[in-house]
């Protein structure tokens, strides 16, 4: 299946010999594969340490020989049993959380020039897996999410249907007898959702009740990472568990006491949460202007699951599988969820996968004419003096008024760019609104 990720990690190896690559990215996204397929098609030689299962021999290397890196390469070579070349030559740190002190060694590793080193990890930012190591300044991270919609395309025979919907959106036109297509094949991608492992099953299947299992394998990975926590690990649990009950509700604001806690409790179990990657946090801004970060409320946020497909299996999980026939409904529209959640979250999933950073809106005033809250703001590529921020709307199901994006655009139209709706329907303009169909969410 092809990455887009993989064209990163070129652009990386063309700069090779000054840094490490770190590929960072939540249980089962991809990293391992898109390591080795790197090191397979572009490197002479390569070593994979995976030190989930790595021998104490190898652990022993960077105990002891990391200051004599002739001897430490000597040894490496004869106990993996690949020859390595200097400048062709592929060094692989799998699952690198495991040792921190290989993440550590990188310094000198990068220092002595002569091999390329490629880390991946899980949870690798958390407190317990950096507390006791000094993180290389010679390491330089990109971030692996679940297959995009693009992805999904390639993946399942459609990168026809996709190169179509990138023109549309490009000339910003509606894709006409295409629309229902497009819309069915991004329904099957939201249920399937974007892990690999996940999208094969269902290619080689098309078995929904074996595509969730398949997902019910990576949650229970997901929970028992969740339960080896060293720390808050009731809180991140709670938190976990809670997230499709919050998505659910009319207002998704995460409300903290349903997770037995105050936020001085969780705002550590929330940051756990982030960098494994699990989840997207999307943040309150209180000032919708250049600096959406700036006037960030870490107080106030919502909780995004990081794969729709997840979310689903996640939420339906009273039996233990979600069946063939629940997937059938989703597929054909006709489950009676709340698709708000479904469908919010999928935009989430989306917006982050191309990059954006995840802020809203939401004024609470005593003013009627003040209150409003707007679902997504993203920024600009290129900040201005005015106009840089582009209010989201996203609209589940049929829709007639838009009450919070006129007061939103009313009030702050000094610094909007563009404002979109997200919605079923195919992509139309109608005075001020872009109308996009969900499925171009992911080139926002």
């Amino acid at each position: 299946m092809k990455r887009k990720i993989y064209d990163q990690l070129l652009k990386w190896k063309k700069n090779n010999g000054q840094t490490a690559l770190l590929i960072e990215g939540a249980r089962r996204v991809g990293k391992s594969y898109i390591a080795q397929e790197l090191a397979k098609n572009e490197y002479k030689s390569y070593i994979l340490l995976d030190f989930s299962i790595v021998s104490d021999s190898i652990k022993e290397l960077f105990m002891n020989y990391i200051n004599d890196l002739d001897s430490f390469f000597l040894y490496l070579s004869t106990l993996t049993s690949v020859k390595l070349y200097e400048r062709k030559s592929l060094i692989i740190f799998d699952e690198v959380q495991f040792f921190p002190k290989a993440r550590q060694a990188i310094k000198h590793l990068v220092a002595d020039g002569r091999y390329d080193y490629l880390e991946t990890g899980s949870l690798i930012s958390i407190k317990e897996n950096v507390q006791d190591i000094l993180i290389p300044s010679e390491e330089e991270k990109v971030k692996m999410f679940p297959m995009d919609f693009e992805e999904f395309c390639l993946a399942t025979n459609n990168e026809g249907i996709y190169a179509e919907i990138e023109r549309c959106f490009l000339d910003m036109k509606p894709m006409g007898v295409l629309h229902k297509k497009a819309m069915d094949l991004f329904r099957l991608y939201m249920i399937v959702g974007g892990m690999p492992k996940v999208v094969s099953t269902y290619i080689e299947t098309r078995d929904f009740d074996q595509v969730d299992r398949q997902k019910r394998l990576i949650l229970s990975l997901y929970k028992d990472d969740i339960n080896k926590s060293k720390y808050h690990r009731l809180y991140i649990k709670s938190i976990f568990d809670e997230i499709p009950a919050q998505l659910s509700k009319q207002e998704k604001k995460f409300t903290f006491a349903a997770s037995g806690g105050k936020y001085r409790d969780l705002i550590e179990p929330f940051e756990w949460l982030k960098d494994s990657m699990m989840v997207n946090v999307c943040y309150k801004t209180t000032e919708p202007n250049i600096g959406l970060k700036i006037n960030m409320d870490k107080v106030t946020l919502k909780c995004f699951m990081g794969d729709t497909g997840l979310l689903i299996s996640h939420a339906f999980d009273e039996k233990g599988i979600v069946t063939n026939e629940i997937y059938q409904k989703l597929l054909t529209n006709k489950l009676e969820v709340n698709k708000g959640m479904l469908m919010e979250n999928i935009v989430s999933q989306m917006l982050v996968s191309g990059g954006n950073r995840l802020y809203y809106y939401q004024s609470s005033s005593i003013h009627a004419q003040d209150r409003m809250e707007i679902d997504f703001l993203i920024a600009k590529d290129k900040i201005s003096n005015r106009h840089n921020i582009s209010p989201i709307e996203v609209k589940s199901g049929k829709y007639n008024a838009f009450t919070s994006i006129d007061k939103f655009t009313h009030k702050y139209k000094q610094y909007i760019d563009q404002v979109y709706i997200l919605t079923k329907d195919d992509l139309h303009i109608t005075n001020d609104k872009i109308f996009l169909p969900l499925y171009m969410a992911g080139l926002l």
